[in-house]
């Protein structure tokens, strides 16, 4: 394993059990040369941070379809910092209404991706905020 490949955690929080948006991105993302760590269906805030650290990622990347993102995602913020782990940069794909864009972004959540997302724009973007 290379030090120098970006190590992403793809998650599906809460209840949604609809994972093959995730595992889209997971293969784009390992084409592209990353290390994947796919946590598979129903993970709570709680062991996706633990995973996260135990993994030592650069980025997570959670997958909502479930309309729960602004239940989910605030605690997946706050655990990273309750774990000194804010340095693990964040993004969310599923459906998310524009009105909550903003919020997601007021807590420190710079991607957000809907439907239809180009992968390569995602790719694109986690290599920009991880900086490798």
């Amino acid at each position: 394993m290379s030090d120098d490949k970006i190590r992403v955690l793809v998650a599906k929080p809460g209840l949604d059990g609809h994972d093959r948006g995730a595992k889209v991105v997971s293969r784009a993302l390992r084409d592209a040369g990353f290390e994947v760590i796919y946590t598979g269906l129903h993970q709570s805030a709680e062991q996706i941070v633990e995973t996260a650290i135990q993994e030592d990622v650069d980025h997570i990347g959670l997958s909502i379809l479930s309309g729960a993102h602004m239940t989910l995602v605030p605690r997946v913020v706050d655990l990273l910092r309750e774990n000194k782990a804010e340095d693990i940069s964040l993004s969310i794909g599923g459906i998310i209404p524009d009105e909550d864009k903003e919020a997601l972004n007021k807590i420190g959540i710079d991607g957000v991706f809907g439907p239809g997302t180009d992968t390569k724009d995602i790719i694109a973007f986690i290599k920009k905020k991880v900086g490798k």
